[in-house]
């Protein structure tokens, strides 16, 4: 409520032409601050509050704003103030803004670039999407194995600015080959005469990544090892860049949405949400609903060839929608902790005997209750014979067994052919499971009861 207030009486300030106090409120703001008010005002605001900015502070707020008001801005100002702009910024920072814009604001940034950036920048976007050459960085710390603690300090003082991080320093020999990473504390605590190579940490594993390693691994090697910084190192084990802990952290979020969005059979957008069009939305929406709809023409046809059935047993019909929910529901359950479970690495294509075991014990002791409590439930309030509550409660018995068991066989089976087991879940479970329990419970009935 704070923040919203201020960010109010900022735009009064703006609105007022009061822009020397804006200026002296908005430099005591954190820079996500400054970039949250700069793309919640309106348009014709948005260069005019950015240029007030010092430019140490306007270069880091860039990077912090969503692409439309970036464009907007590489589109308005000079080249001398792009120029500026694009040498403060950090490279993984540009070329996360490159990668998101038309090809004609990517001209314009490279042909103002100094030569030396512009070599980087190319030389990043050639990586592909989505790899961990992509999303890293190059400004970080290097220390040759040949110097001391006191050389290194010295460095660190003089170079360190221009640095992303400095918590970790890398080590690398005359050939640029990482030989250990060496903590910045551990560093300021040696005696100045101290090699860095006694000080490094090469006692143990290096943890490193090739710069084509998806980034959704390199999300969980710093996950797994709690690393604040992944160094990236090329086929020959020559540092080129590292990945820091606030990328990751988009990493995760992203991957995190893209699986949220196939979950729900949702092609994975591009923008936020409010951002993105309705035609686009719809795009995204329209394939898996039609492969969904002609997929029911099965379930369709299933109660089509036992309309005789229904009709000559009371009760059956209305049982259909409460094992229909059931069976989907306990499949959902169960693919979604098996996809996480994937996703996290807890569990490998070859667990799958072990998982559909413990599945299968979950699902009998989960719908023997369901069954039981149905049966007496029907007893108290339905229509019908002992032998049709039978037939219901036995279905729903096979039906979340069923269910539990496709729900774990069917994100492990996306993962050996190489799919992502995240399209496996809700929707395409549920219809699947809402086919076999009607076979059951039909099949069960006509055995029984006619």
């Amino acid at each position: 409520m704070e923040k919203k207030l201020a960010f109010e009486r900022y735009e009064e300030l703006i609105e007022a032409g009061k822009l020397k106090e804006l200026k002296d409120e908005l430099v005591e703001l954190n820079i996500v601050d400054i970039a949250e008010f700069i793309s919640e005002i309106e348009d014709r605001h948005v260069l005019l509050v950015f240029r007030i900015l010092p430019k140490d502070i306007a270069a880091e707020v860039f990077a912090y704003l969503d692409t439309e008001s970036q464009t907007q801005i590489v589109q308005a100002i000079s080249e001398s103030e792009l120029h500026y702009l694009v040498e403060e910024m950090y490279t993984d920072d540009a070329v996360d803004f490159l990668e998101e814009v038309p090809a004609n604001i990517v001209r314009r940034v490279l042909s103002v670039a100094s030569p030396e950036t512009r070599a980087d920048i190319n030389r990043f976007l050639e990586y592909p999407e989505n790899s961990a050459g992509s999303v890293m960085t190059n400004e970080m710390v290097e220390l040759h194995d040949t110097v001391t603690a006191g050389d290194a300090i010295s460095f660190i003082r003089h170079h360190g600015v221009d640095k992303e991080t400095i918590y970790n320093c890398y080590v690398i020999d005359s050939q640029r080959h990482l030989e250990g990473v060496l903590p910045l504390r551990r560093l300021l605590l040696a005696q100045d005469s101290s090699p860095v190579r006694d000080l490094m940490d090469d006692d143990r594993q290096v943890i490193s990544v090739g710069t084509l390693e998806d980034q959704e691994a390199v999300a969980d090697i710093a996950r797994k090892y709690d690393l604040l910084a992944v160094p990236v190192v090329d086929r020959e084990n020559r540092l080129v860049g590292i990945i820091t802990i606030d990328d990751i952290v988009d990493i995760i979020e992203d991957e995190n949405t893209e699986d949220f969005e196939k979950m729900a059979l949702l092609q994975p957008a591009e923008d936020t949400y409010l951002k993105t069009g309705v035609f686009t939305l719809a795009r995204n929406r329209i394939v898996w609903l039609m492969i969904l709809m002609v997929s029911a023409t099965f379930t369709g046809k299933i109660i089509t060839g036992f309309e005789n059935m229904l009709a000559a047993v009371a009760g059956l019909t209305a049982c259909i929608p409460m094992l229909m929910d059931t069976g989907g529901n306990a499949g959902n359950q169960t693919s979604t902790l098996i996809i996480r479970g994937l996703a996290l690495g807890e569990i490998r294509v070859r667990d799958y005997f072990r998982v559909l075991f413990k599945e299968l014990r979950v699902a009998l002791l989960c719908g023997t209750l369901l069954a039981a409590v149905n049966f007496l439930r029907m007893m108290l309030v339905s229509e019908g014979g002992y032998e049709t509550f039978l037939i219901v409660s036995v279905s729903m018995l096979c039906a979340v067994i069923f269910a539990k068991a496709i729900g774990c066989t069917l994100p492990i089976f996306a993962r050996v052919v190489h799919l992502d087991p995240a399209l496996m879940a809700g929707p395409m479970i549920t219809t699947i499971v809402d086919g076999v329990t009607l076979l059951i419970y039909f099949s069960l009935a006509r055995a029984f009861l006619m």
